[in-house]
């Protein structure tokens, strides 16, 4: 359900690359000792700052650790900015979305029992 706030609450797919660029910003860090310390090319990182690419989970995790941001809530757009990609462009995306936050809260559910 939280995904599905965060997705209506925005109107692009950036979220996650929004909020690691205000964090970097926030540590006075060049992207390029970011990507540096990510072991990553200036040129990739870049691009996921801009949104144009997605990271990868453990980028997401090391960003977290390097950039003092909250690691789950960098999960969370992560995870949603991936959801929004996916989704953007079809019909009746919001039952799809309710079908699919049902579907997990009975399988979190089942799974505790």
């Amino acid at each position: 359900m939280y995904i599905c706030q965060i997705l209506s609450s925005q109107n692009n797919s950036n979220m996650f690359a929004e909020k690691i660029r205000q964090l970097r910003e926030n540590k006075h860090l060049l992207q390029r000792q970011v990507s540096a310390a990510l072991d990553m090319d200036n040129a990739l990182y870049c691009k996921i700052e801009r949104g144009d690419r997605i990271a990868k989970r453990e980028h997401v995790i090391k960003l977290a650790e390097l950039l003092d941001g909250n690691e789950e809530e960098l999960l969370k757009y992560w995870l949603a900015d991936k959801v929004y990609d996916l989704v953007q462009s079809e019909e009746n995306v919001n039952d799809v979305l309710n079908i699919v936050s049902e579907n997990i809260v009975e399988y979190k559910k089942n799974k505790l029992l």
